[in-house]
């Protein structure tokens, strides 16, 4: 007979390989293609941005220059100045006085400054200390604040440090009736909102310092800090915070320095990315080919495995116990798979069976050695064990629901293991001490079975097996159905081989008498549901006549 063929998975693996390596090579090459492009493109940009920023601040410095010579010569502000001066040189002003003629000032800058653009317009006297301020940033710009103005010509131009911040300035000297009484500034601040705008006028980073210290950025802290590290003038190309940048100094005034700088393996990486667009194209075209080719060699492989897998599933799911699975024919792998798979299954069914023959007789091991103890009780867990199942299957529970009825009750006077054979066996009536010591075996018993973790299921009925429906019973004096049901289906079937069974203080009663006591103490003592399933059950299990059982429960209800 000829051999199944081999999997095919090592020829699909190679296949995909090969065409990984050729995308693998073109990316590579593609890569350092993109990177020098990029590299001369960006140095390019930030050299154009530098020319348009330079064109554009000329243009706006002039402006501004143009503008604060206009609002020097302002009249109102004069006339407002002019009478707080000569006020303040003649007479002296109380402080009341003094402050009301400074607000007059203030008011009329603010006019003035509504006029503007810029952040800032300022009065500065020939002290260099900032008289009165206005704008959007007149906090900055706080009254007695001094300030080194970049010149003292009718004017001029620089960058000015506060503590508040930085600015650029354009001023006009102040004078009245020939006599200089300070400047008037028109700032712009070296902040954020600056910062993006030199960043979208430039399509690049931007990175403001002065004197050394960062006040307005774009771009990451990271990479600030190394920009920083780099010196006062870190032109050209510098690796910052791991990536390689092309930086640009677009203008140093005085304190300030103004950085413009972009990423080239950001760039690369976006320019790599629209490459990778053709490259895709070519990719898709080669996994194409590939699928195609591996198509009919992939069904050949998945067909076969899934059937197999299908079989298994079923078969464990239903714990089916058939000898094998049949052999798919496709390959040696999947038959030798399915081989290996036969005899697990027949090993692990054998050790189950084996488990649950070790198990059962363990706990009727248990069982025989309680009831050897006294020879009165003989068999009664096994016949207590068969009274639960005929309740249980009366009530329609379920296989696994009478398992557990079947070994729990087997099980459910394991506790009376501890109790003194002076109690246990004693003839006559017992003690109210003796009592109590007979209804500690639930509790006792529970605390064998923890110790075993597959006798879980049984603690229910060998802890709770004695509580009452009324509330009456032992240990915790459950109700109702906060008894679990197989505890209650125990305790009717545990009263009524008591009741029907021989005792060394009294002889055995009558079956039918015993349904009768059932009967009459169902639902304070006994759970109803469980009793009514046992008198449903008894006259075909116990050979009472149906018509001697119904006549004795007559009489004894009566």
């Amino acid at each position: 007979m000829k051999a199944p063929p081999r999997l095919v998975a090592r020829t699909l693996a190679v296949t995909f390989v090969t065409v990984a390596i050729i995308l693998g090579l073109v990316f590579l090459v593609l890569t350092l293609n993109v990177r020098n492009r990029v590299r001369s493109s960006e140095t390019e940009k930030l050299l154009t941005s530098e020319k348009m920023f330079t064109a554009l601040e000329a243009r706006r410095q002039q402006e501004q220059l143009a503008a604060i010579t206009t609002l020097a010569e302002n009249p109102t502000l004069k006339a407002a100045l002019d009478t707080y001066f000569t006020e303040s040189s003649f007479s002296g002003l109380a402080p009341e006085q003094e402050r009301s003629l400074r607000d007059t000032v203030t008011r009329e800058i603010d006019k003035l400054a509504a006029l503007t653009a810029a952040d800032v317009l300022a009065i500065v006297d020939i002290n260099g200390r900032i008289f009165a301020s206005a704008g959007r940033s007149r906090e900055r710009w706080p009254a007695d604040e001094r300030v080194q103005l970049p010149g003292t010509a009718p004017h001029f131009q620089g960058v000015v440090a506060l503590p508040a911040g930085a600015f650029r300035i354009s001023g006009a000297s102040l004078s009245l009736a020939d006599r200089d009484i300070g400047a008037l500034v028109l700032g712009t601040s070296l902040d954020a909102n600056y910062a993006q705008e030199l960043s979208n006028l430039s399509n690049a980073g931007v990175v403001i310092t002065v004197n050394g210290t960062v006040v307005a950025r774009t771009v990451a802290p990271e990479v600030t800090d190394d920009l920083t590290k780099a010196g006062p003038d870190p032109g050209g190309t510098r690796m910052l915070n791991g990536e390689e940048y092309a930086i640009r100094q677009l203008f140093a005034n005085g304190p300030a320095r103004v950085y413009t700088l972009t990423s080239l393996d950001a760039a690369a990486r976006t320019e790599t990315r629209d490459a990778m667009v053709t490259l895709g194209m070519i990719a898709f075209g080669a996994i194409v080919l590939a699928a195609l080719g591996s198509f009919w060699l992939a069904r050949m492989l998945t067909d076969p495995i899934d059937q197999l897998v299908s079989n298994i599933a079923v078969m464990t799911a239903a714990r089916d116990e058939r000898p094998t699975l049949e052999p798919t024919g496709s390959s040696r792998e999947l038959d030798a798979l399915t081989a290996a798979f036969n005899q697990l299954m027949q090993g692990l069914t054998a050790a189950e069976a084996e488990s649950r023959a070790a198990y059962l007789g363990a706990i009727r091991a248990l069982a025989a050695a309680l009831d050897a103890r006294d020879p009165y009780t003989a068999g009664h867990s096994e016949r207590v064990s068969a009274l639960s199942v005929l309740i249980g299957r009366e009530m329609r529970l379920g296989d696994s629901e009478l398992d557990v009825l079947r070994l729990g009750a087997l099980l459910h006077d394991i506790g009376k293991i501890g109790i003194s054979d002076e109690v246990l066996r004693k003839v006559s009536a017992l003690t109210a001490e003796e009592y109590e010591q007979i209804k500690r075996h639930p509790a006792l018993g529970a605390r064998i079975l923890r110790q075993v973790p597959f006798l879980a299921p049984y603690l229910p009925i060998v802890e709770l097996h004695h509580e009452r429906p009324d509330g009456r019973g032992y240990p915790f004096g459950l109700r109702g159905d906060d008894i679990p049901l197989a505890a209650r289906i125990v305790h009717v079937a545990d009263a009524f081989d008591a009741v029907t069974s021989a005792r060394a203080y009294r002889p055995a009663r009558d079956r039918a008498e015993a349904v009768v006591e059932l009967q009459r103490n169902a639902g304070t003592q006994f759970d109803e549901v469980s009793v009514d399933a046992l008198l449903a059950a008894l006259p075909s299990s116990t050979g009472i006549p149906e018509r001697a059982l119904q006549e004795l429960l007559g009489r004894q209800l009566a």
